[in-house]
């Protein structure tokens, strides 16, 4: 337990970076001139496109698979996922040997559909509304067993996705602040856990899209608010935040930026062309967000999370611009 009341400490981090090592890859940090001259700041890109199956969410599934005690794990391990979390636990329980079972909505991109099949998940698919995953979710454990492992709202994942933060700030060290994409908090709340400890002068700044708010909007009313149908490009920021990752985020993050669909494909071209790199419309969030602030990241020292760099090729957003 974090010394301030919160779910995850700083130590769990530190614990959950010992535990994954063996199994992630320690992504590279990359530096662009002409995005730096573009967005007006000096950007270093923590690149968890790079990531073993394309995301940071293999960092929170390991931690949380290789925590569970043998009886626990001995029964697999469950989830509900719209991808990126869904392939993470399912490569995660196959290094750990146990059974892995995903729900999946039905509007999941194809490309993450194939992922999480190739690594071994048995999968079933639900409607694409939260409700709808949480009683198939229900379902499946009750026939299985299996234990359930939340794609963000759960300390353990929490504290494993925290290491990117904390890999970032060993390799860079002298940032302003750091931005983040958000959907349900898992990301954006390790960050603010592992930095806020470490480098507390660094600010926590997060990137929304305008058309799943729903986090901006708890913050504003001070509870959770569930998206109301989500209707974004960057399908791995549909969810709400969580009774873990909500408190951490009131307490410790900065502002949250909502960006529209426009500048998330703008920002995902821009990393495109200027970068030579493959990332996902979540993950350009982040650097939509960096415009949204305007001139309070002007000429600073701005680390970007890029999240996941899972497409899918047959349906490029670039049109819309």
């Amino acid at each position: 337990m974090d010394p301030r009341g919160l779910a995850v400490s700083f130590q769990d981090v530190v614990d959950a970076a010992k535990r994954i090592e063996a199994y992630v890859h320690r992504t590279p940090v990359l530096t662009c001139k002409s995005l730096d001259r573009l967005y007006g700041a000096r950007l270093f890109f923590k690149c968890e496109n790079f990531q073993k199956i394309g995301a940071f969410k293999i960092r929170g599934a390991t931690n949380a698979v290789f925590s569970l005690h043998e009886e626990q794990a001995r029964r697999g391990v469950a989830t509900h996922s719209s991808g990126n979390h869904a392939a993470a636990l399912a490569q995660a329980a196959r290094w750990r040997g146990i059974p892995c079972y995903v729900v999946m909505p039905e509007s999941a991109p194809q490309v993450k559909k194939r992922a999480v099949e190739g690594y071994g998940a048995t999968i079933t698919y639900c409607h694409p509304t939260l409700e709808a995953r949480e009683r198939a979710l229900g379902e499946v454990v009750e026939r299985t067993g299996a234990f359930f492992i939340p794609p963000y709202d759960h300390p353990l994942v929490i504290a494993g996705q925290g290491t990117a933060a904390l890999e970032l700030w060993e390799e860079v060290k002298e940032l302003d602040a750091i931005v983040v994409p958000v959907g349900g908090g898992g990301l954006i709340s390790g960050t603010a856990i592992a930095l806020s400890s470490i480098a507390p002068g660094v600010r926590i700044l997060g990137g929304e899209p305008e058309r799943a708010d729903d986090a901006i909007r708890s913050l504003k009313l001070g509870r959770i608010v569930r998206p109301e149908n989500p209707d974004t490009i960057a399908d791995g920021l549909r969810t709400s935040l969580g009774e873990f990752t909500f408190p951490i985020i009131q307490r410790l993050v900065h502002a949250i930026y909502p960006v529209s669909e426009k500048s998330i494909v703008r920002a995902m071209r821009d990393i495109w062309e200027r970068m030579k790199i493959v990332v996902e419309p979540s993950a350009a969030v982040a650097l939509a967000a960096v415009s949204e602030a305007g001139g309070e990241l002007q000429g600073k020292r701005i680390g970007v999370i890029l999240s996941g760099g899972n497409v899918d090729l047959d349906r490029l957003p670039f049109g819309i611009l």
